[in-house]
């Protein structure tokens, strides 16, 4: 095995594996570095996320490998397709992906505070698309926010993908740290079981989107609060109304009950389903 690399070396031009050319940095992830390279092989655009030997112990790198893997199998365009997760040396796994296009949409939202009602149901329903795919292979993204939402524009509409499925809960599981001391996902967006401990499941990427979508349609998240602890108490009772959060925004009431079903506190009343959650909003397209 070559000898290890540092995140010194990885420079551009450097070649990783005898196959991808390092362009350069692209984006931090909660716990590794994304950098952008292109596959020898095909000359394709690439994302390369790497993860330090320092987050495993023993076998914990190999288990995170495997637990990424099946992300490989993923054909949905909504999602960012995984080209493969291998050992680089003894102290760095990478994971490749194709590269996404776009911006984030923590970025638009920056810009912008608000998407308007249609865009937002037709984020929406193409979010559950690619979810649906993803909870059908047995599987959960784990953290979806605005972060790890990349958009694109394709004439007048606009395609939203998914980045970094399975990261967060796959690393959680492989370190064993999905105890009941440690919240897996970003507490904003996580719901409120996560908070202790307990692993995403398809109701909690269901709360994600709902979310995220909440804070589309009004500018602002459901739940005030700026610390670890308001965040969570918050959480503990259904979201409020849009017109409390944000008075100054006209929602209508088909689209904020739709949305605020998805994140209501206790899992059983979400959405049973991506499917179901999409359906309802699509009730809502004409």
């Amino acid at each position: 095995m070559p000898q290890s690399l540092t995140l010194f070396d990885i420079v551009p031009g450097k070649v990783i594996a005898d196959r991808y050319t390092v362009v350069g940095a692209n984006r931090q992830g909660g716990f590794s570095t994304v950098f952008e390279v292109t596959d020898g092989e095909d000359g394709s655009r690439c994302e390369m996320q790497l993860f330090p030997a320092g987050l495993f112990e023993e076998s914990q790198a190999d288990e995170f490998r495997h637990k990424l893997e099946p992300w490989q199998s993923i054909g949905t365009e909504y999602v960012l397709s995984v080209r493969g997760v291998f050992q680089v040396d003894a102290d760095n796994l990478a994971l490749i992906t194709a590269f996404p296009e776009g911006r984030t949409l923590r970025k638009r939202l920056n810009d912008e505070k608000s998407l308007s009602r249609g865009e937002v149901v037709a984020i929406g329903t193409r979010l559950l698309s690619g979810l649906s795919e993803v909870h059908g292979k047995g599987l959960v993204h784990g953290d979806i926010k605005p972060l790890s939402i990349y958009l694109k524009a394709e004439g007048k509409a606009t395609h939203p993908q998914l980045i970094d499925g399975g990261v967060t809960p796959s690393l959680w599981t492989a370190k064993d740290l999905g105890d009941k001391t440690a919240l897996i996902g970003t507490p904003y967006y996580a719901p409120i079981e996560q908070f202790g401990g307990d692993a995403p499941d398809v109701r909690s990427d269901i709360y994600n989107v709902a979310t995220v979508l909440f804070e589309c349609i009004t500018g602002v998240l459901p739940w005030a609060g700026r610390s670890f602890l308001e965040v969570f108490q918050a959480k503990l009772s259904d979201p409020p109304p849009m017109s409390e959060r944000a008075p100054d925004v006209q929602v209508d009431e088909e689209l904020e009950s739709v949305i605020r079903r998805g994140c209501l506190a206790d899992r059983n009343k979400r959405y049973a389903s991506a499917a179901e959650f999409r359906e309802a909003l699509e009730a809502l397209a004409g």
